[in-house]
């Protein structure tokens, strides 16, 4: 299991509002790939990316990295049984992001 998530503490602003804008752990510049995953590093990511109470979602889905890498949007929002706004900024901030990443470090 990877430990840069200390290393890596989640970068987290108070905006106005109330809301609270998340950002990736980010490795050597980049978003780390979760293509070798395994279930507990998906639950770590996300606890360390402020989503602590949706991250069991992912544990108890048994979503691995490989699986994280083929959620759609319609997973991520209705598969997971998470309230729509954490589900909606998890897909837009986390999930596309760290697939866009994998396909352009893939492509390569």
């Amino acid at each position: 299991m990877r430990n840069y998530y200390n290393d890596t503490k989640p970068s987290m602003e108070e905006k106005a509002n109330g809301s609270v804008d998340t950002k990736s752990p980010v490795e050597n510049g980049q978003l780390p790939d979760p293509s070798n995953w395994g279930v507990a590093d998906v639950v770590n990511y996300f606890k360390a990316t402020g989503f602590e109470e949706q991250a069991t979602a992912f544990q108890d889905q048994e979503i691995d990295g490989k699986s994280l890498l083929l959620m759609t949007r319609n997973d991520v929002l209705t598969g997971l049984s998470i309230k729509l706004g954490p589900a909606l900024k998890i897909y837009e901030y986390h999930v596309k992001p760290l697939q866009t990443q994998h396909l352009k470090s893939n492509a390569s």
